[in-house]
């Protein structure tokens, strides 16, 4: 059932992130918006999940949201891809900006994401 759902997870997640790479496309040169966009956003929707959810889930829930879902949606190597580029056009003073927003916001939303997760709201259980 695991392996399932982060397969089922892992499809949803990834059409996600095809989905917003051509709302937003950007050349090998270019600013990559959509990445940090796409992980910043995961990043902020697995600290609720892992705050919130994970607590009362059954564990093919979780396999198939965070590893599933949210690993196909989410990608350190498109980050780490983006910057050799940016870096190999030239634009190596882009690359490095890209890559402390990706790190900064990326923790900063998880940190986030957990702290919204635990506010005083009961969480969401199976017998809901």
């Amino acid at each position: 059932m695991n392996l399932v759902a982060v397969f089922v997870g892992g499809l949803v997640g990834t059409a996600l992130r095809l989905s917003a790479d051509a709302l937003l496309p950007h050349g090998d040169d270019a600013f990559p918006l959509s990445t940090l966009l796409i992980n910043v956003i995961g990043s902020f929707a697995l600290g609720m999940l892992v705050s919130r959810l994970w607590p009362v889930a059954p564990e093919w829930l979780r396999f198939g949201l965070g590893a599933g879902l949210l690993g196909s949606f989410t990608t350190f190597s498109a980050v780490a891809a983006s910057v050799v580029l940016l870096a190999q056009s030239g634009a190596w003073l882009v690359g490095l900006v890209y890559l402390f927003l990706s790190v900064a916001g990326g923790i900063g939303a998880a940190l986030l994401g957990l702290r919204l997760g635990r506010r005083d709201t009961p969480a969401i259980g199976p017998d809901e």
